[in-house]
């Protein structure tokens, strides 16, 4: 099955046999290896992408769903080398540890900062729910969203 879609504003064409998941495309076909491949359930939150401006888990999603989308990845976010200010602030706070679900989390925190008015603690405990973190205990990843939601 072919598949076009635009992933992190370049085009790609791929042919990936059916049953294929979108982190399977990105990670095995597109070198893209940022999106991390953990549970492959969708409860973790570490496969967190964008498609047409939505978060969802990569790992349960079908990747001829995507056929014609736009997909944002981690590797997306930022311009070059240059930091964005929500990975900057991640680094500041102290919310990257081993790392592993740290995408997912950029990726979701990102989508949340970008369609959300105004958030309070609540709201980003509430929309990263989806991300799980075992070394930081939440608290420095909800304290870099909130610096960058605030302005900081």
């Amino acid at each position: 099955m072919e598949l076009s879609l635009t992933v992190n504003g370049q085009p790609a064409v791929v042919d990936v046999p059916p049953g294929t998941t979108l982190l399977e495309v990105l990670r095995d076909e597109l070198g893209l290896t940022g999106t991390k491949e953990v549970c492959d359930e969708g409860e973790c939150g570490a496969c967190t992408v964008i498609v047409d401006g939505r978060p969802l888990d990569a790992c349960i999603y079908a990747a001829h769903a995507a056929d014609r989308a736009e997909v944002l990845t981690v590797e997306g976010l930022a311009a070059g080398d240059e930091l964005t200010d929500l990975q900057r602030a991640f680094v500041e706070a102290g919310s990257v540890q081993c790392g592993f679900c740290t995408p997912g989390f950029l990726v979701m925190a990102t989508h949340l900062l970008e369609t959300a008015a105004e958030l309070s603690e609540e709201q980003v405990r509430r929309g990263l729910a989806g991300n799980l973190c075992r070394c930081t205990g939440y608290a420095q990843i909800v304290d870099a969203v909130l610096a960058v939601g605030r302005g900081a």
